[in-house]
């Protein structure tokens, strides 16, 4: 309390309330609030449990489970805001010297009323909003009545003020309570500075918590992202010298910490408690407080946790040297011990057997096996202390009686477990699915099969096909440590020095020949081998070396010979199409010539970029047909879509042209012909493009050159390109051949000087496109006439250079580009 600017503490503990007792009616309102019980409160017993059981819960499993002792608690509030005090006002007073307070008479009101005098040096209290401004105003409001405290060098009061360290850390943490305040209170809060000249308290009031508080305060789960709140009181506890909280009846909240300006002399030890006559536990309440964890507990505790807990409350229950529990998961790493209290046992083997025969004689071990299903076994295992004389009866009924509990909650983690790790396998399956699938080339797929293996089921894999003369070849291999490869390669390479032994022979032929399931194997490591079968044909194996520190567990095995058939049936389906477009590019090369003519004074040349290298066959095509010795006949088609049915279609349409134009038919008479031949196949959609032409030396008055006859039948005009570097479209356009029985076409002539070329081309030339923009025909004719003169070759290379410059993305059509000239 507060007398006349000075802090009156009663001896004992400490008043919450601060008082200015000026005049005879003060006094007696001093003398009434030290001794009425509704004024000066001391925490209760009861509260004092309540607070030691919260601190037992909030610990998890080390919290003790025997009742708590009562404690002796001081209030912890220095300064309590006056109620009624005004809003956002600050109060400085300072005073010099120490009083004592003599109106309560000297006499001590109860047993907490002796009180004695605290010389205050500065007191300040400020009101602030809710707002995350407030903080910052109350870090300036301290500093600047720290400030005040501050003694120039040289004063004879040099060493009495505030040191900065103190000063700073006063900042930081009244900061943090501030901050607090408006988080989670939400509330006005005020803050009050008291320094006097043996601690510098700080005390911030608010009005109770808001929505964030009460959330915040629930039961946090233990997984997912750490809840950050709590930082500002855990700061608080380590830096303050003393630090406390209360909460008034009237919803108020008051948080507190003080700093020690002087050394604080030692605390009197408290004298020691009286001997508790040790009270002797019925069998059921050792079985109760031996099972019994709390709802809320279990529910916050891992199984391995509790696990922990119980063993623990087991051998001080026992008062053995040590509890320990081990459990074999069956998958070959033997067993594993999960936990244990106590010192460990001397010389105990925790091998592939769980209980092993060594360590402690029998007579200071107890060993219970835990009913579990299997493939999980487990023992829990009390050791007594040498000389301890333990009831062993008794020892066992408890380690029978916990067995069950600890089963179920080893149980349940291993069931966890399983299934974290099943629904890992499912998605590493399914991502293995999509990786092999990316892929229709053979070497790809094969490459990829390794890669997904290594390191999730083994140290190594390899992958052997079979050959088309029945033998294995090495297609792809992988280790985790690549300076393993070469040495691996050359023992497992059958083509290499010094080969796979000759069991690892037999085993591979067993597997090929039976495609039996997995085969372990020793040499040249340890190891399994995997038949490669799709559609009932063998194809090759997978040899997978065991993981690092362990053999294959069944799941293992299980695992990669799920692996095993995503990865034949990939690359299957590789070898397969791989068949098909090797089929259809060699089906496409049969629609092209083979070679040119190759002719005195005349020059031919060609190019062909089909828009798909896969199975896909375009449909278009040109043809130099070689009439007489002095004729030919140049034609250049596309026909109405990919695939075999236009592979067919382009092989009819090449075959027909050449045999009516061989029996002496005209150019035009026999478009026509093969016009009807189209129609009588009776598919329209199957129509084509032609540009036909017959070329013949040009014998009338010895001026060389070339004679065209050319016959457009729906397709683009020819590009005729003069010696002089002019360039022009030539032909007159026709019905397409195969859409209507009658077509309409027209034979046009042209001469070809020395030294010019004809080009005819398809529409994937013109119709190259690079977003909305085509290559169009002017950009092909400026292109053709800054090549003229030049040879064939090099004027068909100059126009495709440009188409595929056009455009960066890939062809969408078939390119056909032909060229005749007449050599100068």
């Amino acid at each position: 309390m507060q007398e006349n600017g000075f802090l009156i503490r009663p001896r004992g503990g400490l008043l919450g309330r601060r008082l200015r007792t000026t005049g005879r009616g003060n006094a007696r309102r001093l003398g009434a609030l030290a001794r009425g019980p509704g004024h000066l409160r001391r925490p209760s017993t009861a509260r004092a449990g309540d607070r030691t059981r919260a601190r037992a819960v909030s610990t998890g499993v080390g919290a003790p489970a025997r009742p708590p002792q009562p404690s002796t608690v001081v209030d912890p509030d220095p300064i309590r805001p006056r109620p009624g005090a005004p809003g956002r006002s600050e109060r400085t007073r300072a005073t010099r010297g120490t009083r004592r307070c003599d109106r309560c008479g000297g006499r001590p009101a109860g047993r907490e009323g002796r009180l004695h005098a605290v010389p205050v040096q500065l007191e300040r209290r400020t009101r602030l909003p809710p707002d995350p401004r407030s903080a910052g105003r109350a870090r300036r409001m301290l500093q600047e009545a720290l400030r005040e405290l501050e003694v120039p060098d040289g004063s004879p009061d040099e060493g009495k003020g505030v040191d900065p360290d103190m000063a700073d850390t006063a900042i930081l943490l009244a900061s943090e309570l501030c901050e607090n305040a408006v988080m989670h209170a939400g509330t006005e809060f005020e803050v009050a500075l008291t320094v006097t000249d043996t601690a510098l308290t700080v005390a911030v009031t608010d009005r109770g918590p808001g929505p964030l508080e009460l959330h915040l305060a629930q039961p946090r789960q233990r997984y997912g992202r750490a809840a950050s709140h709590g930082r500002g009181l855990a700061l608080v506890q380590r830096l303050s010298t003393t630090w406390g909280t209360r909460h008034e009846a009237d919803g108020r909240h008051v948080i507190w910490f003080s700093l020690a300006r002087a050394e604080q002399p030692a605390a009197t030890p408290a004298p020691p408690a009286p001997p508790d006559a040790e009270r002797v536990w019925t069998t059921a309440e050792q079985a109760r407080w031996l099972l019994h964890v709390p709802p809320g507990l279990v529910d916050r505790l891992e199984p391995a946790e509790l696990v922990a807990e119980l063993v623990r409350r087991l051998r001080e229950l026992l008062d053995a040297e040590s509890v320990s529990v081990e459990v074999d998961e069956g998958d070959g790493t033997g067993a594993k011990e999960i936990t244990r209290d106590g010192s460990p046992d001397p010389g105990l083997s925790t091998g592939s057997e769980i209980i092993s025969g060594v360590g402690p004689g029998p007579d200071r071990r107890v060993e219970v096996r835990l009913p579990t299903t299997a493939p999980l076994r487990g023992v829990l295992r009390v050791t007594h202390r040498a000389g301890g004389g333990a009831d062993p009866e008794r020892t066992r009924d408890l380690t029978e009686l916990i067995a069950y509990r600890v089963a179920m909650a080893v149980e349940s983690q291993w069931l966890r477990a399983v299934d974290q790790r099943r629904r890992s396998w499912m998605t590493y399956l399914a991502e293995t699915s999509e990786l092999l699938g990316q892929s229709l080339d053979v070497d790809l797929a094969v490459a990829v099969v390794p890669q997904v293996v290594v390191p999730r089921l083994g140290r190594w894999c390899a992958v052997h096909l079979v050959e088309p003369s029945g033998g294995l070849r090495l297609a792809a291999l992988t280790h985790a440590d690549e300076d393993a490869l070469p040495e691996l390669r050359a023992v497992l390479d059958p083509d290499g020095q010094p080969g796979p032994p000759s069991e690892l022979r037999a085993r591979l032929a067993e597997v090929v020949r039976d495609g039996s399931s997995a085969v372990r194997f020793a040499v040249p490591t340890d190891g399994i081998a995997l038949p490669l079968r799709a559609r009932g044909r063998a194809l090759g194996t997978l040899l997978v070396g065991r993981p690092a520190n362990r053999p294959h567990s069944p799941e293992d095995v299980v695992l990669a010979g799920d692996v095993a058939r995503r990865a034949a049936l990939a690359i299957h389906n590789a070898q397969s199409t791989g068949a098909h477009v090797a089929v259809s590019q060699a089906l496409q090369q049969a629609l092209l010539p083979r070679a040119l003519p190759v002719v005195p004074g005349v020059e031919f040349a060609a190019e062909y970029l089909p828009a798909s290298t896969g199975s896909d066959v375009g449909g278009d095509f040109y043809d130099v047909l070689t009439v007489d010795p002095s004729s030919w006949l140049v034609s250049i088609g596309d026909v109405c879509g990919k695939g075999a049915r236009a592979a067919a279609r382009t092989g009819l349409v090449r075959d027909v042209l050449r045999v009516l134009v061989r029996q002496d038919r005209s150019l035009p008479r026999a478009v026509e012909r093969l016009n009807d031949v189209m129609i009588e196949a009776a598919d329209p959609l199957q129509f084509c493009t032609l540009a036909a032409a017959m070329v013949s030396r040009n014998r009338r008055g010895g001026r060389g050159g070339l004679d065209v006859q050319l016959v457009l039948a729906g397709h683009v005009q020819p590009v005729l390109v003069r010696a002089d570097g002019t360039a022009e479209l030539i032909g007159t356009f026709g019905t397409a051949v195969g859409l209507v029985p009658t077509v309409r076409l027209t034979c046009t002539e042209h001469r070809v000087a020395p030294g010019d070329t004809l080009l005819v081309y398809t529409d994937g030339v013109t119709e190259r496109r690079r977003g909305r923009e085509q290559f169009g025909a002017e950009r092909l004719l400026t292109v053709a006439a800054r090549a003229a003169g030049r040879p064939a070759v090099q004027i068909v290379g100059a126009v495709r250079d440009a188409v595929e410059r056009f455009s960066a993305e890939p062809l969408d059509d078939d390119v056909a580009l032909l060229a005749v000239r007449a050599a100068p």
